[in-house]
């Protein structure tokens, strides 16, 4: 029997509860592998994680600063005080949300839609699930391109709405998990447009997780056949997307030193101008011509 079906596992995020916990340990595995991958060269000095701390995303990478900061809609309910006005009034879940592990405490509690870092200051940003959770998720990608360097490398991270994973959330535009509001998931495809909207150049873009949702461990591996037959025939249906883009910024050229202000020009050369209106300028033909005898 395998170990994963009987070992007992944590619960699942707030925000990922519909999904289930076998869903919610695939989609955790399925993204970690991928950030490993793919962040691990990534070059530059300064990185920043927000959201979602039980992924580690820039475990593998090289950066001297590497930073997991925690969003507003992950504020503990003991400090919703510092939160934007109308996350204030929010009723408090039926069951509250496991806390956050010493180990997974944030850096840094930050506003999505106001990031406190200064412009063209950070080189990576992971996104994990941030955007359909932030309340501005347009205000969010502001700040990011704001914050990137040019050349720097944004990854995000987000359920599909076309997938089997994505119908249940789509019932309603907004809703609240974990005491926070979550508005409708965004597209593969409209995310690529705010991206390239913004001057990012997407170059990875990979979809997983095809399987239904189920809550039983043992019918997700009977059904793998549809993860092998999804990654062939049906890509884009993932339950899971992932996007990797990078900030371009059109650069000048720099033109040679002319002395123009120096330089006359060529006077225009004069041309004779004749008169066509008048009588002389056509001789007379020949049957016009008068003859007096």
């Amino acid at each position: 029997m395998d170990r994963s079906i009987i070992e007992s596992q944590p619960p699942p995020p707030a925000w990922l509860a519909h999904l289930g916990q076998p869903v919610a340990s695939r989609l955790l595995a399925w993204e970690q592998a991928q950030t490993d991958a793919l962040l691990a060269d990534v070059f530059g000095y300064h990185a920043v994680q927000l959201g979602w701390p039980e992924l580690k995303a820039l475990r593998h990478n090289r950066m001297p600063h590497r930073w997991q900061a925690g969003a507003e809609f992950e504020w503990p309910q003991s400090n919703k005080a510092l939160c934007a006005p109308e996350l204030q009034n929010l009723q408090p879940p039926q069951s509250p949300p496991p806390a956050i592990p010493l180990e997974d405490d944030p850096d840094v509690w930050l506003d999505s839609r106001a990031w406190p870092w200064q412009a063209d200051s950070l080189d990576l940003v992971v996104l994990p699930h941030t955007l359909e959770r932030s309340a501005d998720p347009h205000a969010c990608l502001r700040e990011v391109e704001r914050v990137l360097i040019p050349e720097g490398q944004v990854l995000i991270t987000g359920l599909n709405p076309m997938s089997l994973w994505g119908r249940r959330p789509l019932r309603g535009s907004m809703r609240l998990v974990g005491g926070a509001p979550v508005h409708s998931l965004i597209a593969y495809r409209r995310l690529r447009d705010w991206l390239r909207l913004l001057g990012f150049e997407v170059q990875v873009s990979r979809f997983g997780g095809w399987s239904p949702a189920l809550g039983s461990e043992r019918w997700m591996q009977r059904l793998g056949w549809m993860e092998r037959a999804g990654e062939r025939w049906w890509p884009i249906l993932g339950g899971v997307y992932l996007l990797l883009a990078t900030k371009r910024v059109p650069g000048g050229r720099l033109l040679p030193a002319r002395p123009w202000r120096t330089v006359r020009s060529p006077a225009a050369a004069t041309a004779p101008v004749a008169r066509s209106d008048t009588f002389m300028a056509y001789p007379p033909a020949e049957k016009d011509a008068f003859d007096p005898r």
